[in-house]
Formats: structure tokens, sequence, C-alpha cells
């Protein structure tokens, strides 16, 4: 896919650069169709393409910062050399996928602070199936409990950051937590693009929760068939509106037994085999896994000590920045000059029990400054209180403080959240970015079809 962007550099005039982030043990190719999506609407006259390659497989192992740095390192000498040809970029959009999406919101930090963002007009941020909030299991009991664990010490350093158990440079908190900072360089660079969404699975996704990629306190999809789903017109039963999740109930004819009771036959026939299978090859996956997790954790705290004494680090050490903004002033002073608009964000409630998932506010569309998009987010509050929807009442998830504060903090820039029901695939966190050709994966068509039509201008 980079070749071909390469070839085509010589002749292109494209300006906008669009840079496609994969996710954990992911590589370029898993990309390849939302590539292909943007290529065939815009054509690659209007569009360069980068699908940075350095944090390919057991790479991501190395952590959000490391992996964010190495990104940066790639637009930056990707601009280098498109600057050499004659060919000038003035646009930049971020797109990132699963982990992906975190390495793209740490990118652009560094972006940011580097003074890259002034210069080049920030167009669209997105994120597909994305762990904003980190993966820690959000319910309480002896089994979350396990997985919050053990979690941890499977991926190395990706791995304590995604569970928010390490402590980010001498901040003494977790990198989520700094990465969602409303005074840090990533809120500020993300504040800048004048589009931004994310899309979430609502069912069927076993990596990232909704509640942690739809950036939500509660669950309003727990039980569908108590959900009337309102779809967006035209994107056939798959993407739900942003604004109003579910419709009024309708009548429903009360099951008769034996309906119940076929319904039950054919649970029962699709999961006992299933289950069957589970017992006899978990324990056998689980060794190989731990054991491959062992040797790979240890391959990547290598990798990260050479980054940070070694070539590595001579290389990349011009990355490590101030992430606070009152750190960078002296950097790049023009880079904030709108960060007094930033306000603490607000709890949707105070209660452990119940919250209305209330409908999420909607970023401004058209073409306005920078500072006018500031001014946007001051006044999220007043449009998200004045929204008419059906109210949802769901048990509020057992989250950490700071998994609510990211929630918060994310929700006050202003970012268009899109539920996604992919039904027809119980693999969606693959489905929903096509990440390999297949007719199961139709759905996730759909979902870039969506997108491009109205969350993507060139």
């Amino acid at each position: 896919m980079e070749s071909r962007n390469e070839t085509m550099a010589g002749t292109s005039k494209a300006d906008h650069l669009c840079v496609l982030v994969h996710g954990l043990w992911g590589n370029p190719s898993h990309l390849d169709y939302i590539a292909s999506a943007l290529r065939d609407r815009y054509g690659g006259e209007n569009l360069y393409i980068l699908c940075p390659k350095t944090n390919s497989g057991n790479y991501t192992y190395d952590g959000i910062e490391l992996g964010g740095e190495r990104i940066v390192h790639e637009v930056e000498e990707t601009l280098e050399s498109l600057a050499k040809k004659g060919q000038k970029i003035t646009k930049i959009s971020v797109v990132g996928y699963s982990l992906g999406g975190l390495l793209a919101r740490y990118a652009i930090g560094l972006l940011n602070a580097r003074g890259w963002l002034d210069k080049l007009e920030p167009m669209n941020f997105t994120t597909f199936a994305t762990p904003h909030v980190g993966v820690r299991a959000p319910l309480k009991g002896y089994k979350d409990q396990i997985f919050n664990v053990l979690g941890p010490r499977t991926i190395s350093a990706s791995g304590r950051q995604m569970w928010l158990v390490d402590s980010f440079r001498d901040t003494g908190r977790p990198l989520l937590s700094v990465l969602a900072d409303p005074e840090s360089i990533f809120i500020t660079g993300l504040k800048k693009f004048r589009h931004r969404s994310v899309y979430a699975n609502i069912v069927n996704d076993r990596s990232v929760l909704f509640y942690t990629s739809g950036l939500s306190k509660v669950d309003p999809f727990r039980d569908l068939e108590d959900v009337n789903i309102n779809y967006v017109k035209g994107y056939e039963d798959v993407i739900i509106d942003p604004d109003m999740h579910v419709l009024p109930p309708v009548e429903r004819n009360p099951e008769t037994a034996a309906a119940r009771f076929w319904k039950k036959i054919k649970s029962l026939t699709l999961w006992v085999p299933l289950s069957l299978l589970i017992i006899v090859l978990s324990p056998l996956a689980c060794t190989l896994f731990l054991v491959n997790a062992g040797i790979q954790t240890f391959r990547s705290s290598k990798r990260i000590r050479m980054h940070e004494i070694g070539e590595n680090g001579e290389r990349f050490g011009r990355y490590r920045v101030p992430v606070l903004v009152q750190d960078v002033q002296h950097v790049v002073e023009q880079a904030f000059d709108n960060v007094n608009a930033i306000q603490e964000p607000a709890y949707l409630s105070n209660s452990d029990t119940e919250v209305s998932d209330a409908a999420p506010e909607k970023p401004a569309r058209s073409s306005v400054s920078k500072s006018a998009q500031s001014d946007d987010t001051e006044s999220a509050s007043a449009r998200r209180s004045s929204t008419t929807e059906v109210s949802v009442h769901c048990p509020q998830l057992a989250l950490t403080p700071e998994q609510f504060g990211i929630i918060d903090s994310l929700n006050a820039v202003g970012i268009r959240k899109y539920p996604v029901h992919i039904q027809k695939h119980h693999h969606s966190h693959a489905a929903i970015i096509v990440r390999v050709e297949k007719d199961g994966f139709r759905e996730g068509k759909i979902v870039m079809k969506h997108w491009l039509d109205n969350e993507f201008a060139l």
C-alpha cells in the first residue's frame, strides 16, 4: 500500500495527508479496505495515504508513548520526502483502529507540540473500536479481578497502559489519564481537528467493549431484545443515530411457551459444541499464549531500553517533550493560545447506581477557525441540556475514577459518537473496518460508507 503511494508521489498533487494507524498485533494490511475506500472516493491525486509500519506485529507491545513517537517520526519523514519532490502538504487527517486510536491520539499531541498542527490544517480525526478508556473489566466479581490482574502482564508496556496500572513519566498517573488531561498537548491538539468522531461496536466485540470505544458510562444496549434501536436511514440496520440511540418501546406480542422452548433449543445447539471445544482447547491455548506473551514481553522490554538509551533514544529523544501546557509555553507558544478556554469536565451523575444515557453533543460541522472550535466546546454542556431524546436509564458501570475522568474530558472536547450494530458476524472488532475481504464483513463496508459520507472532509 505504501509503495503504491510512493509510486504516485512523483506526479501527485495531493495536498492532504491521511495517516492510518493499525491496532494491537496488526500491520498496515489490516487497513487496506479503509485505504481503498478513501482512494475510490477521492483518488490518489487528492489524498496521500500513509500507513506507518514501524509498529507492526509484536512491536505494538512497546507502549503507546513509544509507538506514538514512531508514528510521528514516519509522518515527519514523509512530509520531508514529499517536500523534496515538490509536493506541498497543507492538510492532515488521522485515523486509528483499536489500539491504533490511542497511538494516534499520542501522535497528535506530539505533532501539536512540534508545531505541525499550526503549519498544517487539522481536518479529520476518527477512531474505530478504540479502547479510549482502557480495557479494565467494568464489572465487579472474581472473574473480572483475575482478568484485570493477569491482562496487563501479558502485553508488556501496552498492557499496563491499557489496564491503567502504569505510571507515566513523573506524573504518577496512568498514561491514558494524562492523554485525556484537558491541559495536555494531546487534548489541545485533538481540539484543533475540524471533525472528530468515534465508531463503537455495541455487540460481539470481544476486544473492545462499547463503554470504552463509545465513551459511555453506561451500556444502553446491554439487552437488545428490550431496546427499540433508532438506526440511521440509508445505512441498513448498522449505524445507530448518534443523537437518539433508542426510540420509545414498541408493543410486542408475548412469546408463547413453544417459541421460548425452541429458542432455548436453538441456543443450546449453537453453544454446547462451542463450549466443549473451549473446554478441550483452552488449557493448551492459554499455555501457548502465556508462553508467547512472556517471550514477547521480554523482547519488548529490551526494545524499550534500547529506545531509551541507545541509538534509537538519540533519534527519538527530540519527541520527549513536556506533555502539560504550562510546561511547554516556552517551546511552542503559538500552539496553545486557546488553552484558557478549556474547562474542567463535569460528571454526568454522582450516582453509583443509575445514570441517564445522554445524547452526545454535536461538534461544529462547518469550516471554522481553531479559536472558534474552542468556543464551540465551551457551549457543549448547554447544547447537551437542550437535546431532546428518549432517556435510557441504565446501571452505571463500575469504572475507576480515572476512567470516569477520561470519559468526561473527551466528551467535553466534542466528539461525534456512532454506535455500530454489526449483526451478521460474531467478530465485529475485525468486521467494523473490513480487516480482511470476506462476505461476513460486508456490514463494515456500510460503516466505511457512512464515515466517508458524513465525517470525512477532503
